[in-house]
């Protein structure tokens, strides 16, 4: 064993070790179709502006570490309950994060719970933070198996159940009163985390009903929402639970820049809006035209984005990089998912390019 070995195997744990890194593909020039990712820039008299007040930045200073100002905005626009505030983060990643942080630690082993499949983030943060992470697998179908999940529940006693709303990667939305449901079979002794990166384009939340339920945490992200260049995430609770994970919050964690485009683009949240409007249209055209493909299977979805069963994933992804057009294969995240793609909802124009290299890809298989 060369010396690097063994410094690594005495110092890094196992986990870490036997794990790769989270992997993002180089996409530049090609239509990229694999991140959720609103395809929409902003318009040009509004870069105009955007640009005034970047440059206006105090670039030598830490950001104000209340972040009062962006904070009063989202719970103003955003629609977070009276009485109730926001814990801003770098993207909803470093939300999980916090959230993993507060409730694991020596001699407290927490369990943390998801149905499965679920945005791998969830599952990856409890390995981080050295919690044990539970899945319990949806119905074959893709809905969320309220049984199983209380069953789970009930046998593990976990600290924090996530539950993406609508789930990514399969972009159905859960009953609303098996969200209920779980929340209640939670208790006291555990934190329901609703996870509403795609709400834009659900047009529902739990956001109004944080006063019900003292052990729930409603995370949201804006980069589906058209900001994924700035990576800011935010998540509201009973004011007694938020504090707790304040302790946990890196000082500074989100920066100048990202603080005043944030703050521009909630002053402009209308024009957000009337692109999420855009997709959501969209994605019903496309969900529409796939399904009339011959072996292809459409799942529902709340999101922006859309989960596809072709007859082989791997041959469709490959001729799709060769028409420069790049998805998501997910086949391999779960049994469930088997011969799965997701692609995101976008333009006119590059869902239509989609659809041809997928087509072609259908012919040649």
């Amino acid at each position: 064993m060369s010396s690097i070995d063994k410094l690594l195997a005495n110092t890094i744990r196992p986990e870490i070790l036997a794990d790769a890194s989270y992997h993002v593909p180089e996409s530049s020039g090609y239509i990229k179709l694999d991140a959720m990712e609103n395809p929409y820039p902003l318009p040009i008299h509004m870069r105009a502006e955007l640009g005034r007040r970047l440059a206006e930045a105090v670039l030598n200073r830490y950001p104000v570490p209340s972040y009062a100002s962006l904070k009063h905005k989202i719970r103003a626009r955003l629609g977070v309950p009276k009485g109730y505030d926001v814990i801003l983060g770098n993207g909803s990643d470093e939300i999980i994060s916090m959230i993993a942080t507060a409730v694991t630690g020596p001699g407290k082993r927490a369990t943390i719970m998801a149905p499965v499949p679920a945005f791998v983030m969830f599952a990856r943060t409890a390995m981080l933070v050295g919690a044990e992470f539970v899945g319990v697998p949806l119905r074959a179908d893709l809905t969320l198996d309220l049984d199983a999940m209380l069953a789970a529940i009930a046998k593990h006693k976990p600290a924090v159940v996530f539950l993406a709303y609508p789930n990514n990667p399969t972009g159905n939305l859960f009953k609303e009163d098996d969200v209920v449901a779980i929340i209640r079979a939670l208790g006291d002794t555990g934190i329901a985390v609703v996870d509403e990166a795609y709400g834009p384009f659900a047009r529902t939340s739990f956001m109004h009903r944080l006063p019900e339920f003292e052990n729930m945490i409603v995370m949201r992200t804006v980069s589906k929402l058209g900001l994924a260049g700035i990576r800011l995430g935010y998540m509201a609770a009973a004011p007694a639970l938020l504090e707790q994970f304040e302790k946990v919050r890196p000082p500074y964690n989100v920066n100048v820049l990202t603080q005043i485009a944030a703050e521009f683009a909630l002053d402009n949240i209308d024009v957000l809006n009337d692109q999420a409007s855009k997709l959501i249209a969209a994605r019903e055209q496309l969900s529409s035209d796939l399904a009339r493909l011959p072996g292809v299977t459409v799942f529902p979805s709340a999101a922006n984005f859309l989960l596809v069963r072709v007859p082989d994933a791997a041959a469709a992804c490959t001729k799709l990089i060769e028409d420069k057009v790049m998805v998501k294969n997910v086949s391999k995240m779960h049994e469930m998912l088997a011969n799965c793609i997701r692609v995101t909802v976008s333009t006119p124009e590059e869902n239509s390019a989609f659809l041809d290299a997928l087509k072609a890809s259908l012919i040649s298989h």
